[in-house]
């Protein structure tokens, strides 16, 4: 029994020392967004869930939104199995800190890792305090992973002098020979074959590539900033529609289409939650109170349409970023609310345009009323030499509270009480008319 122990045992050991090592490999090689920070979270997991010995992050990037980087590089940080970086092309701006939070960093001949200067949507430098918060989190990433902190922050403030490494007045970006010289890089490698058979010194590994499902592909283009663009727009140019033309339902349709393709993936995705969709839908209520309810255009309509742009704004932001201590950097909210106005305005531009069109266009002839009301045909719009009824009495026929109708010489017209009420069958004096109607007062008891 004894001798069976020690063969099992033997086995057992071998089994586990014959493991060959899995690498695990996710792509970030695209516009850094709420798609590639969940794609990053799904990646990670799926990782933990196969008991991956390492993971590499295959990245070719200019870089993206800041708060996604964030989210992505907090992930990262605080991932309990080893993350190399493999850039085999760009790491640009939120690029190089998704690189920099990584424990090791390969690159490709011919690739950079830096140049991370926060830029606005024409591609020019944002003011001194989004540059800071930029620094301030390359230079904390740096120090986490044993790296420079200074280098980290001249990759984003064009102003800082590195003797032997930076003398200009550009923002510093590394080539593979100079990342490795200034500990940016633990090597050059050609693919991720080479960088697992440096890392285990044999050729005995497993690399497996992260694989999304048709739902997660979904999902994840739906959270593509161009796609949540064209989905704005179908929102507010769906309710622009609908207020010029009540009960059509085709705009209504549309916007509701639009705000569950908006809403839906963000929600499922853990991005968005219950509070935003309600305050997007109370911001909506408030829109039609005002148009259809309140007289004007005051509180609730301003209040509406500020409801309206946060609850879509702050959908696009996932909320752990909220919920972290510390103070909390309104430059996380610059791109959505960008996002979320821009669409906005060129949808209400189009609308407007489109409505033009099509009200007139005779391609659709049940889009809008085109009957035209002619006076040969019978149709009387509003008499104007109505001044003859001045002085007379007339028969009311409805109850006047203060409208209602009067017949004078058989005909009936629209009456107004000047002050008071008129019972049916009363008998009032018409004092003046306008706009097609008759004025009337009682007569004296």
């Amino acid at each position: 029994m004894r001798t069976f122990s020690l063969l099992l045992s033997l086995i057992i050991s071998l089994s586990v020392f014959a493991k060959e090592p899995l690498f695990y490999v996710v792509e970030i090689r695209e516009e850094i967004n709420a798609s590639s920070a969940k794609r990053l979270s799904k990646g990670l997991q799926n990782a933990l869930e196969k008991e991956a010995d390492w993971v590499i992050i295959h990245i070719n990037t200019y870089g993206g939104a800041v708060d996604a980087a964030d989210s992505m590089r907090t992930a990262l940080l605080n991932y309990r199995i080893p993350v190399i970086a493999f850039i085999d092309n760009q790491a640009a701006s939120a690029g190089a800190l998704l690189s920099i939070a990584c424990d090791s960093i390969y690159m490709r001949r011919g690739g950079s890792i830096g140049a991370a200067t926060v830029v606005n949507q024409s591609g020019e430098a944002m003011p001194d305090k989004y540059q800071s918060f930029m620094r301030a989190m390359m230079r904390a990433t740096a120090e986490v992973n044993g790296r420079d902190p200074k280098i980290a922050e001249a990759m984003v403030d064009p102003s800082i002098y590195i003797e032997g490494v930076i003398d200009s007045t550009k923002v510093l970006s590394f080539t593979p020979e100079e990342a490795l010289k200034n500990n940016y890089c633990e090597g050059i490698a050609e693919n991720i074959s080479q960088i697992a058979a440096i890392i285990t010194g044999s050729d005995n590994y497993i690399i497996e590539n992260q694989k999304l499902t048709f739902i997660d592909k979904l999902l994840l283009f739906f959270l593509t900033p161009v796609v949540q663009g064209i989905l704005l727009m179908m929102i507010v140019g769906g309710i622009y529609f609908e207020l010029q033309s009540p009960g059509l339902g085709l705009p209504s349709l549309v916007a509701i289409t639009g705000a569950i393709l908006y809403f839906s993936p963000l929600y499922i995705e853990g991005v968005a939650e219950s509070w935003e969709i309600i305050i997007f839908a109370i911001g909506v209520l408030l829109i039609l109170a005002e148009i259809f309810i309140i007289p004007g255009f005051g509180i609730a309509g301003v209040s509406g349409i500020v409801l309206l742009v946060t609850g879509l704004a702050f959908a696009m932001i996932d909320n752990k970023l909220f919920y972290n201590r510390g103070e909390f950097d309104f430059i996380v909210l610059i791109k959505p609310i960008s996002i979320v106005m821009l669409s906005s305005f060129i949808s209400l531009v189009t609308s407007i345009y489109l409505a033009g069109r099509l009200f007139k266009s005779t391609a659709l002839p049940g889009f809008s009323l085109k009957t035209v009301l002619n006076d040969s045909d019978g149709f009387v719009g509003v008499e104007s030499d109505l001044g003859f009824l001045t002085g007379k009495e007339a028969v009311v026929k409805s109850h006047m509270r203060p409208c209602g109708k009067v017949e004078v010489q058989g005909r009936w017209y629209e009456g107004v009480m000047d002050s008071g009420i008129a019972d049916k069958g009363d008998i009032v004096k018409i004092t003046r008319v306008e706009g097609g109607r008759v004025y009337c007062e009682n007569l004296p008891q």
